[in-house]
Order: C-alpha cells, then sequence, then structure tokens
C-alpha cells in the first residue's frame, strides 16, 4: 500500500489496466481453447455425411463443436438449396458474423498497451515536477536524498506502465496472429464447402 501511496493517482491508473488487461487475456485464452478442433477430421465427418446426404447427421456434427468453422459449415447445410453465388454470399456471411466474436476485446488491449507506458512517462513526469518544485522553493536541499527519493517514487509509475504494457504487447499480438490464421482458414472452407455441398446435392450424376 505504501508503494501505491506514493505511486499517486496514476499509479491506481494503470493498476486498474492491469487487472483489465489481465481479464481480457484470460478471457481469450480460454475462448480461443474453447473453440481449438480438430478441423481435418471434422471436416472428414461432416463431408462423408454430406456425401451420404445425411444433412441432419453433418447438423449434429457441428452442433457437437463450438467454432466458428462449424458456424460456416452450419450455414452452408441449412442453404444448400441456393444456386453457387447465392451459397458463396451466405458463407461469406457467416464467416463476417464471427469475426466481431474473435476480435471481441482486442482493441481494448492494444489500447491499453499503447497508453499504459504513456500513463508511467506522464506519472515519471508529474513527480519530478513536485520533486524539483521541492528544490526551488527552498533553494537547496541540505539531504539530497529527500531529492534522489522523491525522483524515485516518480519513476514508479514507468515501471509500473512497463509492467503492464510489455506482457499486453506480446499476446496481442499473438491473439491478432491466432486470430488471422481462423479468418484464413474460414475463408479457404467458404471454397471447399461450396464444392462439396453441390457435390451432395447431385447423387444422381454419379450413379447414372
Amino acid at each position: 500500500m505504501e508503494l501505491l501511496a506514493k505511486g499517486g493517482p496514476i499509479l491506481w491508473i494503470i493498476l486498474g489496466l492491469s487487472v483489465i488487461t489481465l481479464a481480457i487475456i484470460v478471457e481469450r485464452w480460454l475462448y480461443l481453447k474453447k473453440i481449438k478442433v480438430d478441423e481435418v477430421q471434422l471436416f472428414g465427418r461432416v463431408k462423408s455425411a454430406l456425401e451420404k446426404q445425411h444433412f441432419d447427421e453433418a447438423m449434429a456434427i457441428c452442433d457437437s463443436h463450438i467454432s466458428p468453422l462449424t458456424g460456416i459449415m452450419k450455414a452452408g447445410i441449412e442453404h444448400r438449396n441456393e444456386d453457387t453465388l447465392g451459397l458463396r454470399e451466405v458463407l461469406k456471411d457467416a464467416a463476417n458474423q464471427e469475426v466481431p466474436q474473435l476480435e471481441k476485446n482486442l482493441s481494448a488491449l492494444g489500447t491499453i498497451a499503447h497508453i499504459a507506458p504513456l500513463l508511467g512517462l506522464l506519472g515519471t513526469v508529474t513527480g519530478n515536477i513536485g520533486a524539483f518544485g521541492v528544490l526551488g522553493q527552498f533553494g537547496s536541499v541540505s539531504d539530497p536524498s529527500m531529492l534522489a527519493q522523491g525522483i524515485s517514487e516518480a519513476l514508479i509509475t514507468t515501471a509500473a506502465g512497463l509492467i503492464v504494457s510489455i506482457p499486453a504487447v506480446i499476446l496481442y499480438n499473438y491473439f491478432i496472429r491466432r486470430i488471422n490464421l481462423i479468418l484464413i482458414r474460414m475463408e479457404n472452407q467458404v471454397n471447399e464447402m461450396i464444392l462439396l455441398l453441390k457435390n451432395s446435392m447431385k447423387p444422381s450424376s454419379r450413379e447414372a
């Protein structure tokens, strides 16, 4: 508590941002873990069901896995009677609807990563102004350690800002990279689903 008192109100703000940062990181980590699926195996099971025209079975397989990729599959199965152009639009819309959930709170995490060191610097500047203000008021300080103590206390906020910012930047970039890979796979899956659904709707051509 003594350290927090020395850091002043800006240190309390940085502490609040650290709590928000931790909450976002934990929430995003758990979300990405929840939607992680074996895509190759899942797509193979759905493909097998669609080739047999077991559409309800394919939907049940998708329902058993929570993932943006299964969301695209379900949309495609539900609108399988659309023409190719219409089906492509449906699948793209389904993919776009998953984006907000994938990117949830990441803009806040990126903002905190950028402003935390700036707040720390602001706290240091205001702290130093106060420390040197004492020097200007009394003309001189008989004990230099008093001035050094004031400056060291001012630097607390800079250290706190960096402690919050560094992991926030690292994990923000990690989450963005994971999400970009998911978005690329979703884009590829749109094309795969179109081919799969159109082929599954033509059993007579294979039997002829």
